[in-house]
């Protein structure tokens, strides 16, 4: 590999396993909706600066769920999109604000203990609210973004109980999550963060990226719908558990 086409201390090895760490994300994500993106992060948050980890994580996830959007169009609910894109960018108007002010602990505990209680409460669908429903969704989710990274696990424990079908679960969680990292984008290069130094390796993970991604819709089409909710459940349980132990260290 060209070292001029490799980031600013990225060793070859190192930006070959972020380019096929992406394939296999995109693909968890394409088959159950949520995972790979975290997962990703947590790859990429041990080779790559903080300052550019979330902007750079945010591009490949932009273009890793327009891929999915595209992909699984179909299955969108649409009527979901307009009022979630209202709330999503009034909450990254608000996040921008405060994105370097809240203590990285505080957040992540309160985020795990948010996540868990969703994913296991009997609570009412936020999609059957209708239209308010979701731009409350748009608003704090996207919020919580701006400080977390990924947006999925959050948007999954909103709409986990909104939607029936699996397919049209995981294809909106794709439209919702592609218009938050928009937003996300557009926050960070207005704040002056540069990536031109990542753009090969941005590319590289868009392009693999979008392979995953048609490996994971293949296996969700095959995947039995109970399975499919427990599998999601238990994804959201880890992530929620995890967030809560390393934002408990953090504070103690």
């Amino acid at each position: 590999m060209d070292a001029i086409l490799l980031p600013p201390g990225l060793a070859a090895g190192t930006t070959l396993l972020l380019v096929v760490a992406s394939f296999f994300t995109s693909a968890a994500t394409a088959a159950f909706g949520i995972g790979g993106g975290l997962s990703l992060l947590a790859i990429m948050s041990t080779v790559l600066p903080v300052a550019v980890l979330i902007p750079v994580h945010g591009l490949v996830q932009l273009a890793s769920n327009l891929g999915r959007v595209l992909v699984q169009r179909r299955a969108v609910s649409w009527r979901a999109l307009l009022p979630f894109l209202a709330g999503a960018a009034l909450g990254a108007l608000i996040g921008a604000r405060f994105v370097v002010t809240l203590p990285e602990a505080v957040l992540q505990t309160t985020l795990g203990a948010f996540i868990l209680i969703l994913a296991l409460a009997k609570l009412p669908a936020i999609g059957r609210i209708g239209a308010p429903g979701f731009a409350f969704a748009g608003l704090v989710t996207t919020f919580l973004s701006m400080f977390v990274g990924a947006t999925a696990p959050i948007n999954a424990a909103f709409f986990a109980k909104a939607f029936d079908d699996r397919s049209e679960l995981v294809a909106t969680l794709a439209a919702t999550t592609f218009l938050q990292h928009l937003f996300k984008s557009v926050a960070f290069f207005a704040l002056g963060v540069g990536l031109a130094a990542y753009a090969p390796l941005i590319a590289a993970m868009i392009v693999t990226g979008f392979a995953g991604t048609l490996a994971g819709t293949a296996l969700l089409k095959r995947i039995d719908e109970r399975l499919f909710r427990f599998v999601l459940t238990a994804i959201l349980v880890v992530i929620s558990l995890d967030l809560l132990r390393r934002g408990l260290t953090g504070l103690m």
